[in-house]
């Protein structure tokens, strides 16, 4: 893992920060396409200087597919090369269908789905040329079984494991893997503040699943793919 260039998005958030420091640690240079600047300016004053040296951010819509292809170009311009990509951004919205309006539907299928649909699109085209790369593709426990109560969550969750076994079927032959982790719920500040009264002990921590996701984009998992991997 150490040298590769790996591109994070959601890589501000809390499972974000864990994975881009996990990987900045292994001696990867790690590119996020971010959206809030307030937890940019968390995650780097976490940092350790030599660390934040191999981090590159800009501010980027990753559901608008021209503004992610130039992303994904700047980052190619600047190292020469995508070895891997982590799909991580994504949204919750509760409620059953009937109270589900089109609007959140449809915004849970862009920050879900669609998100890594243009992730994806994005970087295939130098993976296969380079004959080489890693997907990893963040989808939820929560949906196996397929659950009622935030159905455009578990749709939009539900897709993006379809999405991983597919492509990977697609891709295989050039050498790419992709795979998902599907994160039980993560002991997350902002799962603590929705959840003050539940029993956290079975609650993983974003460092597990971060190694995990470390794991599948590293050579010692070349030959697993399309997998879902829950942690």
């Amino acid at each position: 893992m150490s040298g590769q260039v790996a591109i994070v998005t959601g890589g501000t958030g809390a499972l974000g920060q864990a994975i881009t420091g996990t990987l900045l640690e292994a001696g990867s240079t790690v590119a996020i396409p971010y959206a809030v600047p307030e937890e940019l300016t968390t995650l780097e004053a976490r940092l350790a200087p030599a660390l934040r040296a191999r981090l590159h951010a800009a501010a980027t819509d990753v559901t608008d597919e021209g503004a992610f292809g130039k992303f994904v170009q700047v980052v190619r311009d600047r190292h020469g090369r995508v070895d891997a990509l982590v799909n991580g951004v994504g949204g919750f919205s509760g409620g059953d269908l009937v109270s589900t309006s089109l609007s959140e539907w449809e915004r849970m299928m862009a920050l879900n789905l669609t998100s890594a649909v243009i992730g994806c699109r994005a970087v295939l085209p130098a993976m296969i040329g380079a004959g080489r790369g890693h997907i990893v593709n963040i989808a939820s426990r929560a949906v196996i079984p397929p659950q009622g109560g935030f159905i455009a969550y578990t749709v939009s969750k539900a897709a993006v494991i379809t999405l991983t076994q597919a492509l990977a079927q697609e891709v295989r032959q050039h050498g790419i893997t992709v795979n998902a982790v599907l994160p039980s719920t993560m002991d997350t500040p902002a799962n603590r503040r929705a959840m003050p009264d539940a029993d956290r002990s079975g609650w993983v921590s974003t460092q597990d699943v971060a190694r995990v996701v470390a794991f599948l984009l590293g050579d010692s998992a070349a030959t697993v793919t399309g997998a879902a991997v829950t942690v």
